[in-house]
């Protein structure tokens, strides 16, 4: 299994290799674990390999995708990249890797000189929160603490790495991990800033709980 360290370089803009998956959405921070298998894209991997490790990870569009998955169907123009932080290839030439989120892209354009997909695309960093933000974001992060069931009382270990992560990694943890659609997740991570995707997870994390107590409606007599 290839660990070697990794170095990723300061950049604002760069080709990219894009890994278009259609229910698969990647956040900043987060871990994802693939297995890669069509022949286009352990080409992707082995590139990548040789190269900064690094991957783009966007969502193809719904009901546009089917038709030419073998082509280049439509993706959604904001992603996020990641780097592979481990990677382990079998002995039938499929890969199995770990990507670790890094930053969210926007696609600018992309090229058709590989099999696999690349495009040039540009950073999205999230803006930095004022002190009223940060003190917004606080009482979201409690409301979703409070919504998915998770306590920081004593004896409650199986949380408290949860707990414990910096603002960032615990809502793009939730909302990767979390049993949401895949264009719910992707609405989340083109959300404009971490407040307002925390929000907005918050908003669906409330509306799910909502729906999942609604009493049956009553059968209708035929």
């Amino acid at each position: 299994m290839d660990k070697r360290p990794y170095a990723v370089r300061a950049w604002t803009m760069a080709l990219l290799p894009l890994f278009p998956l259609p229910n698969v959405v990647l956040f900043p921070g987060v871990a994802l674990p693939l297995h890669i298998f069509e022949a286009r894209y352990r080409a992707m991997v082995a590139d990548a390999l040789e190269a900064d490790r690094r991957i783009g990870m966007v969502l193809l569009q719904p009901g546009r995708w089917e038709p030419n998955y073998e082509g280049r169907p439509p993706i959604y123009p904001i992603g996020c990249s990641g780097v592979i932080a481990s990677a382990a290839k079998l002995e039938d030439g499929r890969y199995n890797i770990v990507l670790n989120g890094l930053d969210r892209i926007r696609i600018i354009s992309e090229d058709d000189e590989r099999a696999y997909r690349r495009a040039i695309v540009e950073l999205l960093p999230d803006p930095p929160l004022d002190a009223a933000n940060r003190e917004a974001l606080s009482a979201v992060r409690v409301r979703l603490t409070e919504l998915i069931g998770l306590s920081a009382g004593p004896g409650e270990t199986a949380s408290a790495p949860l707990l414990s992560m910096p603002d960032a990694e615990f809502v793009h943890t939730l909302a990767q991990a979390w049993d949401l659609e895949p264009l719910e997740k992707q609405a989340l991570l083109e959300r404009e800033d971490l407040l307002l995707r925390a929000q907005s997870l918050a908003d669906l994390l409330e509306m799910r709980r909502l729906v999942s107590n609604m009493p049956p409606a009553p059968v209708r007599p035929q």
